[in-house]
């Protein structure tokens, strides 16, 4: 089908033949049939089958009507690339937004957008706090949908969709999916009609190396030339065909070490001078790119100048993006990566290769990765308009291994998805949002209201009866509830606890200690330490080497802590200390260690600093929002803490840390100079200040001008 057939805005159609969109591919075609017509659809079909442009054209004609949109996405990543992709219709005279954090604001400003691009912690976030311009969505996508399968986010973005129906009856689901066994129970469930497609832009091979030959599922092979490792051979045999190619391991270290010798075998044979110059260029961009250099930064610059990178939770947000924009720009050839990538970034390569079907569980050991993943993983091979074909390769090690991954992975049928909800901290966080939200007030209305959910389209409600009643005794034994003759309602407690979108036992842990805090002195590391006790913020793991210092860090700490000392034989015991290591990686942040020391000391990336940072920032937060609320003197010391964990620094570089383009190094450059404040910045001499290492003409006059609008 043209698109100039489709019964669309002619506005629509100019702007999509502009693109160069003229013609639909097949899947596209049969889900547009339905999405024009303003029905719900769900649309499962392989990477790079052009889902996206589906659900553009539906939210573009569901705004021109008048009504809002909404694009839920699964991750912060994947928001910005839909959002920059939305940006190019503005010129339609409508306003695309994006929203991600700050999860206890109702943001009043998303009222002048008429499409928002929101994470499903986002959209249920201002659900809570019942921000009217939800009720004039018209359509809403629900992106990777597939992904109510995760533990994690997969019972957000289920209940939210369940409450957006509910607060517009006539609301138009689009629903994007990978290809999935059971896609048309997601219909079901949704009312929706089902299309589903195995059409792909760009043939797919696939294949299982072993010995150094590539046996495809069409009985074909391909014979490798010798090197030293096989992950080397299938680089170099990529780049020799002028193709890119994307490796997926499954450890951080081995994505390191991996890209490291890649690198150094395309920099001897692949790279020309001219590229060369370029890919240090790059790595020189790389190493600016972080304020303080660190190992991790300079590992990946050592990578880039051979044409290969790493992509990882180690990274920082910045070294990603950079990485991940210069694979598509084509000047990277390789890109070694945990399976993160697969996860809905638009990241194809000529060649895509899993090493790894096994990644480690901490409860049980190694354990097979899911088909769907595998196979969603292969999906990205093939880039349309550069590949005449994709070709995806799994790694056997033996005869057996061979045939059980073509049969199991590359022939096999992908698992069906089925809904988290059922696990206890999802409903004791969802189950709290109902009630504080008035969506349920009584024990019938919430029981509808999980009848609405797809756990119950998969399994009877009432299976779950009883762990819905032991939520409820959590909640009113805790405070968090009122129970009554005619039913149940959110304490300011249980009201605040949700507003502040964190689960009910972190904020029982952080009302124990603020109570605590009453009778035994808290300082800061003992703040922390609540606060990376939660189950919001993911703890770092003890290694042997923490075997010594972290219970003796402990023992010195003993009777200032604001929760219990578990008995050192417990398992509970061995959560605490990972939960005061992690403390003291924040407080080592705060007090202004070098970056690169703290990524030495404790075995982690810059990216995984800046995880545990915002997590730490945000339970700060809703810890002081606590403690104001019950009127505690800790407010005073927790005040300071949400900024110095945000920033990076001690309490005396407050002033500086808040300006626009001042880090916790530059800030201590200025204060170390004698300029600790607005008001020195205006006193200081331009030449002066502009002469500091790190601040420069640009930022010096920068400074300046921020200082003048603070007098």
């Amino acid at each position: 089908m043209r698109v100039d057939e489709l019964e669309l805005d002619e506005r629509i159609v100019g702007i999509l033949q502009g693109m160069g969109i003229r013609e639909l591919h097949p899947p596209q075609s049969d889900a547009l049939e339905h999405v024009i017509l303003g029905r719900s659809t769900v649309l499962a079909a392989p990477t790079a089958s052009g889902k996206s442009l589906v659900a553009y054209i539906g939210l573009l004609r569901k705004v021109l009507e008048g009504k809002k949109a909404l694009y839920i996405v699964p991750l912060r990543a994947l928001a910005s690339e839909k959002f920059d992709e939305l940006k190019e219709f503005e010129c339609l005279g409508l306003k695309v937004g994006k929203t991600v954090g700050d999860f206890d604001a109702p943001d009043p400003e998303l009222r002048k957008l008429d499409i928002i691009v929101a994470t499903s912690e986002r959209a249920d976030s201002l659900l809570r706090h019942r921000s009217d311009w939800m009720y004039e969505i018209g359509v809403v996508v629900a992106d990777e949908i597939h992904l109510i399968n995760d533990p994690s986010r997969g019972p957000t973005m289920e209940l939210t969709l369940v409450r957006l129906r509910d607060i517009n009856p006539d609301i138009q689901f689009i629903a994007l999916s990978a290809t999935i066994r059971n896609s048309i129970e997601i219909a079901d469930w949704l009312q929706a009609k089902h299309v589903r497609s195995d059409w792909r832009p760009v043939a797919l091979k696939e294949g299982i190396l072993l010995d150094n030959v590539i046996h495809f599922t069409d009985s074909t092979s391909k014979t490798l030339a010798k090197r030293p490792d096989e992950l080397s051979a299938l680089a170099c045999d990529t780049v020799s065909d002028r193709g890119q190619i994307l490796i997926f391991v499954n450890t951080r270290k081995s994505s390191e070490s991996v890209a490291e010798k890649i690198s150094r075998a395309l920099q001897k044979e692949h790279v020309s001078d001219e590229e060369g110059l370029g890919l240090a260029a790059l790595a020189d961009r790389l190493d600016m790119s972080e304020e303080e250099p660190t190992s991790t930064g300079a590992r990946l610059a050592r990578c880039v100048r051979g044409g290969a990178a790493f992509h990882n939770a180690g990274l920082t947000d910045a070294q990603r993006k950079l990485v991940e924009r210069s694979f598509r720009e084509r000047k990277l050839k390789c890109i070694v990566a945990t399976p993160t990538l697969a996860a809905g970034i638009n990241l194809p390569a000529r060649r895509v290769v899993v090493r790894d079907t096994t990644r480690f569980d901490a409860n049980l050991g190694n354990v097979p990765i899911p088909v769907m993943e595998i196979q969603q993983m292969c999906g990205r091979a093939g880039r349309p308009q550069f590949d005449p074909y994709g070709e995806a390769v799994l790694i056997a090690r033996s005869e057996g291994a061979r045939i059980r991954l073509m049969e199991e992975y590359l022939l096999g049928e992908p698992e069906s998805i089925r809904s988290k909800l059922g696990a206890e901290p999802a409903l004791r966080s969802h189950i709290l949002a109902a009630i504080a939200t008035g969506y349920a007030r009584n024990s019938e209305e919430l029981m509808a209201f999980m009848d609405k959910s797809f756990f119950a389209h998969q399994v009877d409600v009432w299976t779950i009866e009883g762990m819905i009643g032991n939520v409820l005794a959590f909640l009113e034994e805790s405070g968090l509830i009122e129970v009554g003759h005619d039913g149940f309602s959110a304490t300011m407690f249980g009201k605040r606890t949700s507003d502040l979108y964190i689960d009910p036992l972190s904020a029982v842990m952080m009302k124990k200690a603020i109570d605590r805090s009453e009778i035994c002195k808290a300082d800061e590391l003992a703040v922390l330490h609540v606060c990376c006790s939660t189950p919001d913020v993911y703890q770092l793991f003890l290694r042997k080497s923490d075997s010594d210092w972290v219970p003796a860090l402990a023992e010195e700490h003993h009777g200032r802590f604001l929760l219990d000392v578990p008995e050192e034989s417990s398992g509970e015991h061995e959560d605490f200390l990972s939960a005061l290591k992690t403390a003291c990686l924040l407080k080592q942040w705060m007090d202004e260690t070098p970056e690169n020391e703290i990524v030495a000391f404790f075995g982690v990336g810059p990216g995984d600093i800046r995880n545990r940072v915002e997590s730490a920032e945000w339970m700060l937060y809703s810890m002081r929002e606590l403690a104001r609320l019950f009127g505690s003197p800790l407010t005073g010391l927790l005040n300071p803490l949400v900024l110095r964990v945000r920033y990076g620094i001690k309490e005396e570089l407050l002033p500086l840390a808040s300006m626009r383009g001042i880090g916790r190094k530059r800030a201590r450059t200025l204060f170390n100079a004698g300029i600790t404040g607005p008001g020195k910045i205006i006193e200081v001499d331009f030449r002066e200040m502009d002469a500091l290492p790190g601040i420069g003409p640009v930022i010096a006059a920068s400074l300046k001008d921020q200082a003048r609008k603070f007098a």
